[in-house]
């Protein structure tokens, strides 16, 4: 039984981070039709008119002024400048070195943890930490080619996101795990609707592109429902490493639809990276205790 419980926790992981990939995939190939505040409004809208309904199903919606709580609004800030820098990104780096970048992730959680919320991080996990970020360097290529604007958006947005996941471990248990999530995906939609016209203005959406972000949004929505399935029936230790197979995802996707095959400097970064929190979540899992890492399982919401 428990074997079985891990095979599903893999497969649900695996699923969740084809519909992240997938997700990705289908907002970069917008980009040139619309700008990053209108794709964060159209999709963003549809994302939260599904959550709404979903919290209110299970009794999850609480008082407005529950979200003037300072955690959850530097919380929302927080994925809403995540989901900005990530969505701008996107449209002008290839989709597997964005997707490698966001792998530090938890690395940098896990560094967050430590200087911020006192968490104890030995040597090894320090070590593991600088040369997880020197794979990311590699992945950057510091030069005229690879260390361009875009590419350092994307590490800001592991900041943001790292800053996002630290703050929702500080939220108290009385405020549902769905209340957070319309909330902030309503207002990243909003933050979107206001940056329309200082990013260059609405531009007519075409029935392809609309459906690119319906279909962007229900991923999204399935992503998220299907990571919540894999750490609740898996062993996390087991299961969390496979959050790197949405590298393969984005590397294969790249490869199929917009013609970004990954060359050697790329995969060497990704192989640093992915080890060095592989080898985090391994010391972390010895602890005993729910690794701060593993619980940083997806990028930003919108």
């Amino acid at each position: 039984m428990h074997s079985s419980a891990n095979i599903r926790g893999i497969v649900f992981m695996t699923l969740a981070m084809a519909g992240f990939s997938c997700n990705d995939a289908l907002v970069k190939s917008v980009t040139g039709a619309m700008n990053t505040g209108q794709i964060m409004f159209i999709r963003g809208l549809m994302t939260t008119l599904m959550i709404l309904v979903i919290a209110y199903r299970f009794g999850a919606l609480r008082p407005v002024r529950t979200v003037f709580r300072p955690v959850i609004m530097l919380r929302i800030a927080m994925e809403a400048l995540a989901s900005l820098t990530y969505i701008s990104a996107l449209g002008q780096i290839p989709l597997a070195n964005a997707s490698a970048i966001m792998q530090a992730l938890p690395l940098a959680v896990t560094l967050g943890a430590a200087l911020f919320l006192g968490e104890p991080v030995g040597w090894r996990r320090w070590t593991a930490i600088v040369i997880g970020f020197l794979g990311v360097l590699i992945v950057l290529r510091p030069g005229p080619e690879g260390f361009t604007p875009a590419a350092l958006t994307v590490v800001a947005c592991v900041f943001f996101t790292a800053t996002r996941d630290l703050c929702t471990r500080r939220i108290g248990s009385d405020v549902p795990s769905l209340f957070i999530t319309v909330t902030t995906a309503l207002v990243t939609t909003l933050v979107g609707g206001a940056l329309i016209v200082p990013f260059g203005g609405w531009q007519p959406v075409s029935v392809t592109s609309f459906t690119h972000l319906a279909g962007a949004s229900v991923l999204l929505m399935l992503g998220y429902q299907t990571i919540v399935l894999a750490m609740r029936d898996g062993d996390i230790s087991v299961v969390a490493p496979f959050r790197y197979t949405g590298l393969l995802w984005a590397i294969t996707i790249g490869i199929i639809f917009f013609s970004e095959a990954p060359d050697r400097w790329m995969l060497t970064g990704v192989a640093i990276i992915v080890g060095s929190g592989l080898y985090t979540f391994y010391r972390e899992s010895l602890r005993g205790r729910q690794p701060v890492a593993q619980r940083s399982l997806a990028g930003p919401l919108e």
